[in-house]
């Protein structure tokens, strides 16, 4: 049991991206099962974490806390696991390693996850709770019809009791106004705001001069406020990321903001409407994990027939259904149907991204990007980047990203792959993109870069380049490519030729492929990486190297 103090609304953070703990949670209970949860075991879980090829973490100082963390969290919080008198798989946890759409699996125990209850004990000092987070966070979405991120921070983080529903709409709708009204800078106006309110809400707190947190012993009023702010932060980040998991929340990534998918309305107002407002008490641990792994509850539009049937037909018109489908085939083809409309959306995508149609809102987003104007852009920066390299020239290209059933980008994929894999039929290329910079660009990048590559020269036996893309790229990140063109190393296939590039020069070969009066062809792609291993050999030094590589793409296609 995890005691409350807090005066905010919070929610389940770890691990950030909600599909990321599938595996984790497979690789659990493969390993594991049935075993004592305690020091030895998390640190072996740890351990066999570390070893998988989906793993994209860089170390652990205490093994035992990262595996509290990534275990006790997410996955025990919603019900997919149960931690106590040993480690055993949830009926639900059981459906999400097993379900074909995972979205509905998010949803239900999203929808049960209550405060108070067993797992998170409000202590003396915290906010009265009386609350399921999600569920009236999806209905502020819906009464609202967008929610931005700052509203969600500042706003929807105190709605610890539903019973302030109404009070935290109005303070919204106030903080509307007064921010249409304002002339200044926004960014000002918003922490000044956001200082307002904490100060409002931790009054008690701030007059007894009790200013300690969790992270810090300081009893300064500025890093006590600070650090509030940043916790809401964090929970309206996992707030987007976990609502986009469901399928019913579409993000708006310039915007900032949260909306409800307008095909999935329906959905969502057979939820507000079926759903308790009130959090089941409970008496006994045992009974509220037996609450939250249950599988089949809450109830779904979906789990009733008739409004299944409806909702088929009204998103597939031209589908016939026959009486006699049970209510399980029923779901089945709907999550068929979604598959293949989300197919057909993304190769219609494809054919207009080569035919140059997004070539503008490619490059004003990675503008956007550079310029921080995006939410969550390192998933943005992977997706657009697979854009481009579609459009920039033939070939297969592949994002190793998840995309919802419109087609949009949903949440980045395993590790254990290349961010984007590009087919040329007799070469492959394999492109990195990270939005990380200094030391801990060479530090998180590096050696992953490197091993993705060895790994596709393995699974295609055909000549392999590499491509890393950043805002900047840190000298140590030069260095050590510049290094592979010369190392033969058995991990990594041989030599590894790897091109690292800042991405305004990225923008400019896009620029360039635009501006062309042909369309560039695969060979222009092998002879650019060609010249980088010749320019290697000829070149005394990686700064040499990597500046004649620089000219090289400015003029690409000459």
């Amino acid at each position: 049991m995890a005691s409350v103090s807090s005066q905010l609304l919070f929610l389940t953070t770890s691990p950030r991206t909600p599909e990321k703990m599938v595996a984790e949670i497979a690789l659990l209970i493969e390993q594991f099962n049935g075993l004592v949860w305690n020091k030895d075991s998390q640190t072996a879980f740890m351990k066999a974490l570390r070893e998988a090829d989906f793993y994209q973490g860089i170390g652990e100082n205490d093994p035992s806390f990262s595996a509290r963390d990534r275990i006790n969290r997410a996955p025990k919080s919603l019900g997919f696991v149960t931690l106590k008198p040993n480690i055993q798989l949830t009926p639900a946890g059981q459906q999400l390693l097993s379900a074909k759409r995972k979205d509905e699996v998010f949803l239900r125990q999203m929808l049960k996850f209550q405060i108070p209850s067993p797992y998170h004990k409000p202590t003396e000092k915290a906010a009265y709770f009386c609350v399921k987070p999600y569920l009236e966070l999806l209905r502020l979405v819906r009464t609202l019809g967008t929610l931005k991120f700052d509203e969600l921070q500042i706003f929807g983080m105190q709605l610890t009791d539903y019973h302030k529903f109404d009070n935290i709409v109005e303070k919204i709708e106030i903080f509307r106004e007064e921010k249409a009204k304002h002339n200044g800078n926004y960014r000002k106006f918003k922490a000044e705001y956001l200082r307002q309110e904490l100060s409002s809400i931790f009054h008690e707190r701030i007059s007894k001069g009790d200013l300690k947190t969790r992270e810090s012993d300081s009893k300064s009023l500025n890093k006590f406020l600070d650090t509030q702010a940043s916790n809401m932060r964090d929970y309206a980040d996992a707030c987007f990321r976990y609502f986009r998991a469901t399928g019913l929340v579409a993000v708006s990534h310039v915007g900032k903001s949260l909306s409800i998918v307008p095909e999935r309305t329906a959905d969502v107002d057979y939820i507000l409407k079926n759903t308790s407002r009130e959090p089941v008490v409970f008496s006994k641990e045992n009974e509220y994990a037996d609450y939250l792994g249950k599988a089949e509850t809450p109830k779904l539009l979906t789990d009733n027939r008739q409004l299944l049937v409806k909702k088929i037909k009204t998103d597939f018109p031209n589908i016939k259904i026959s009486e006699k489908s049970s209510l399980f085939e029923l779901k089945d083809l709907l999550a068929d149907l979604l598959e293949k409309r989300k197919k057909a959306t993304l190769s219609s995508q494809i054919t207009k991204l080569k035919d140059y149609c997004f070539y503008d809102d490619i490059q004003n987003t990675f503008e956007q990007i550079k310029n921080n104007k995006i939410y969550d852009a390192p998933l943005i920066m992977e997706w657009n980047t697979w854009r481009a390299m579609t459009m920039l020239d033939g070939g297969d290209i592949k994002a190793n990203i998840k995309f919802d059933d419109y087609g949009n980008p949903l949440s980045t994929a395993s590790g254990n792959m290349a961010d984007i894999i590009c087919d040329y039929g007799d070469f492959y290329v394999s492109v990195e993109v990270t939005l990380s910079a200094g030391q801990r660009q060479y530090e998180t990048e590096g050696e992953p870069v490197s091993r993705h590559l060895g790994k596709l020269k393995t699974s295609t036996n055909k000549p392999c380049y590499g491509l890393f893309v950043a805002p900047t790229i840190h000298d140590a990140c030069i260095s050590h490519f510049y290094l592979l063109h010369h190392l033969n190393i058995v991990l990594y296939g041989g030599t590894s030729t790897i091109i690292p590039l800042p991405l305004n020069i990225f923008q400019k070969m896009i620029e360039d492929s635009y501006k062309a009066d042909y369309v560039p062809n695969p060979q222009q792609v092998k002879d650019f990486f060609e010249f980088s291993n010749l320019m290697a050999k000829k070149s005394g030094n990686e700064k040499e190297w990597h500046e004649k590589i620089i000219n090289r793409a400015l003029n690409w296609l000459h």
